[in-house]
């Protein structure tokens, strides 16, 4: 019989303090490549990833809710940890659930909620990073199975995960690649897949990822079936990943302001506590409403977004809480670093520590530049179909910005034009991101959350837009020197 969920979160949450909790499981964990084989077999047994498992195959129903709860619990102790729960469930598990066939939907779930065992997605290749559309492992039938070959990196488990959910494009007689994308689940068991190289990653030390050979042979019954197009069912598993990174960024966006607000309370400098300094006030509530705008996001996810629901037309929004997310987790860290000072420049602290493990998050799963350009392309789309051209107009009517518009109204009272450099969709685009995420904080704040948080992020993210905004008004050509290098430059000396 399914527990309550405070019942199963209280658990977890538990389990990870009793486990993270002495200094030097914390200092040893931060410095080593991947997590301790019994660590996390210590994890699993409490069945984390059974959140994004349906109840029908012994799951706790694959709620929202209860996902991103999870993966906050993690993220309060470990980025590393939550990342891979994430990986598990966004980008395997919750593919896998929605478009798998019965039998393979059986095996699968039973060999994680039974046996402890993890699965991952390999869509990256050299090459072909953003431009993933491009990639070229291919698959081709034969008979009652498919044949996939080719390489990928940078899939997060790499070497340890015991699934793999692998993309690859159709490949005629001909050798040409067809346009569509397919998902292929592959047991690792099998084999077929080589390491050629494990990278040694600048930060999340505890995953592994590296470089892989692919050769492999899938059952028909292992090829997960779009409701219509490939290409559409890739875009609802990656707009549902970058849904729930809010779980990550709450958790770890909470542990860094607990951690500031201790440091500056307990540290003294010239007779007075950090603590009463304007400058250090101003940083920790910038941390603090970073940790509410993600609150926010997690709460309009699980409000709106059910994990069986299609979300590949929800690019606004997934793109806008992914970046904004992201952004706001770096920034974070680099507040805390900055507050504790040159002791937090390790490794072995978390402040150190948070500053390399947030990082990547602003690159994988859509670099958010790229994200932030793709925001401002879908407004202007939707702005043509409306046959509207005004900024503020538009936002007013939209559901997504429609409850904070009118407070930034002398803002966004401007034509928008399409043709607009490539630089300005990005700057626009970041403004829009966190217009978006303010809406949800108001909508949160409406449903009774803490007022005196609410109106703290409103005024900090009023300030960043209207920041961003006049740097969009105000952005000139970028002037490059194309024929220069350090050598053929004459050096200052030379005009002494």
């Amino acid at each position: 019989m399914k527990s309550s969920f405070d019942t199963f979160i209280s658990r977890y949450h538990q389990r990870l303090t009793d486990l993270f909790a002495p200094f030097e499981t914390q200092s040893r964990l931060g410095l080593q490549r991947q997590f301790p084989k019994q660590f996390m077999s210590d994890v699993l047994d409490c069945k984390p990833l059974s959140v994004f498992i349906p109840e029908s195959y012994g799951g706790r129903g694959g709620d929202s809710a209860e996902a991103l709860s999870m993966l906050e619990v993690s993220s309060y102790h470990s980025l590393p940890l939550s990342l891979m729960m994430g990986i598990n469930g966004a980008l395997f598990l919750q593919p896998v659930a929605n478009y798998g066939a019965d039998s393979t939907k059986t095996s699968i779930f039973d060999g994680v909620l039974e046996h402890n065992k993890m699965g991952g997605l390999m869509i990256t290749e050299p090459g072909f990073g953003s431009d993933a559309l491009r990639m070229q492992t291919s698959y081709r039938g034969e008979g009652a199975s498919y044949r996939v070959k080719g390489i990928k990196h940078w899939a997060g488990l790499t070497g340890e995960a015991d699934y793999w959910l692998i993309t690859a494009r159709p490949k005629n007689d001909q050798g040409a690649l067809g346009r569509d994308v397919s998902f292929f689940v592959h047991d690792a068991e099998n084999g077929g897949i080589e390491v050629e190289e494990v990278f040694n990653n600048l930060g999340l030390y505890m995953l592994p990822y590296g470089r892989n050979q692919i050769d492999i042979s899938v059952p028909e019954s292992h090829k997960l079936e779009p409701k219509t197009i490939g290409i559409k069912m890739m875009l609802d598993v990656l707009h549902r990943s970058r849904l729930q990174f809010p779980g990550m960024s709450t958790g770890f966006l909470g542990r860094l302001v607990d951690e500031a607000m201790t440091h500056c309370k307990e540290r003294f400098v010239g007779g007075a506590s950090l603590f009463n300094y304007d400058q250090v006030k101003a940083r920790l509530s910038r941390l603090q409403s970073y940790f509410t705008a993600s609150s926010a996001m997690a709460f309009f996810v699980s409000r709106n977004v059910p994990l069986s629901m299609d979300t590949s037309k929800m690019d606004l929004a997934a793109n806008a809480v992914k970046s904004v997310s992201t952004d706001y987790m770096q920034s974070a860290s680099q507040h805390l670093l900055q507050l504790v000072g040159a002791k937090g420049y390790r490794l072995d602290h978390i402040a150190g520590r948070a500053v390399v493990d947030s990082r990547p998050f602003q690159i994988f799963e859509g670099s958010n530049d790229i994200l932030y350009q793709q925001i401002t392309e879908s407004v202007i789309k939707l702005m043509r179909g409306a046959k509207e051209t005004n900024l503020y107009r538009f936002c007013v009517d939209h559901p997504l910005t429609s409850q904070v518009a009118e407070r930034l109204r002398q803002s966004l009272d401007f034509e928008i034009h399409p043709q607009m450099a490539q630089r300005k969709l990005v700057s626009l685009g970041q403004a829009l991101g966190r217009l978006i995420t303010m809406n949800m904080t108001v909508e949160m704040g409406a449903k009774g959350y803490a007022s005196d948080m609410i109106q703290q992020t409103i005024h900090v993210m009023e300030s960043e837009i209207k920041q961003i905004l006049t740097g969009y008004h105000q952005q000139a050509v970028p002037l490059l020197v194309e024929e220069t290098s350090y050598a053929s430059t004459k050096g200052w000396r030379s005009f002494l």
